[in-house]
């Protein structure tokens, strides 16, 4: 660790009053030894300042404008609804901050783009797309074991993520804002094995069934063709029992990661490995995996090193995500 990342902390700014940055992120951030949350932004001055009050920041604002014009400020976190993500980077950018933005970074594959070739002209800045459970103890020791051959040659993945909320007003149910299972959770289900694999599907095929009267796709199916016979499969709805769950299957071996993406902080988290020679779970302590990435992202910039998940990798993930609906809509596989 570099001197400069004991001596300094970075200051964050918080483009909206989202409920996951209330309850989840920005305490994370506040956690983090090299953070700092310095203000925080809303369309309604009011609720900013309830906001502010709420989690101890010194500063709040009634627009996103003028928290990017304040000097004092290095970071952005953007939870904006999906449509508004790369606006709002974009303009961070503009104003010389750093930007970590909440998955997806875009609506789709183009707009990622646009963001990485943005973000290519300002070579002094971070921008990182927020997918917190590649941080968690869980998934870097599920990688530990998969590179240690453990389960042998890891073939395919299963991933199954669901909740139930049928709320019109919620902005996951509204389309127009990038809303539905795929664009929420069905992009987790699709990094993971991108993640995993180290590779991108060569193509995909999807399947999603429509809410008739929100619109939105309630219940998303798809399977990935990887390089050299793998394969990853998923399920993503926003109208199920709430369930979550990854099966990582090899020649000699099986990997279950019971809680994939809503690690609680204050919990311990179980693997299970199993083998014909054993079966055994694999315990990691309680852990804030948003802290850990606010901690990532701010060793970053300190250090002046590559964010930890580049913007490549979210276009890939953009891309897939834009073939999977295709597909669905075409009826055929998609050749990426």
């Amino acid at each position: 660790m570099k001197a400069t990342s004991a001596n300094r902390k970075i200051r964050w700014g918080i483009l909206s009053t989202a409920k996951i940055g209330l309850t989840k992120v920005i305490p994370a951030i506040q956690q983090s030894p090299f953070s700092l949350v310095t203000a925080i932004s809303s369309r309604d001055l009011a609720k900013a300042q309830k906001a502010a009050n709420d989690l101890s920041i010194e500063k709040s604002y009634g627009s996103y404008d003028e928290l990017l014009n304040d000097p004092d400020i290095d970071a952005v976190y953007n939870p904006l609804p999906n449509d508004q993500h790369v606006q709002w980077t974009l303009k961070a950018l503009e104003a010389g901050k750093h930007v970590l933005c909440e998955k997806p970074i875009g609506m789709n594959a183009e707009q990622a783009t646009l963001v990485a070739k943005a973000a290519a002209n300002f070579p002094n800045l971070k921008v990182m797309e927020a997918f917190m459970y590649r941080f968690h103890p869980q998934w870097k020791e599920t990688a530990r074991l998969i590179e240690s051959g453990a389960v042998g040659e890891v073939k395919t993945i299963h991933a199954f993520f669901s909740y139930y909320n049928t709320d019109p007003q919620n902005i996951r149910n509204k389309p127009k804002v990038g809303g539905g299972a795929l664009m929420d959770i069905g992009c987790y289900c699709i990094s993971f094995p991108r993640f995993i694999f180290r590779d991108e599907p060569d193509a995909v095929v999807g399947m999603m069934e429509f809410d008739p009267q929100m619109g939105t796709d309630r219940l998303t199916s798809g399977m990935l063709k990887f390089g050299s016979g793998k394969t990853a499969t998923f399920t993503c709805s926003t109208q199920l029992m709430p369930y979550q769950r990854v099966n990582i299957l090899g020649d000699r071996g099986q990997i279950v990661v019971e809680i994939p993406v809503n690690a609680p902080p204050a919990e311990t988290t179980k693997i299970e490995l199993i083998t014909k020679e054993e079966q055994r779970i694999i315990e990691l302590g309680p852990v804030d995996q948003y802290s850990l990435q606010a901690d990532a992202f701010c060793l970053a910039i300190l250090e002046n090193t590559p964010v930890p998940t580049p913007l490549s990798d979210a276009i890939g993930n953009m891309k897939v995500i834009d073939a999977i609906a295709k597909s669905a809509t075409e009826q055929k596989w998609v050749v990426l």
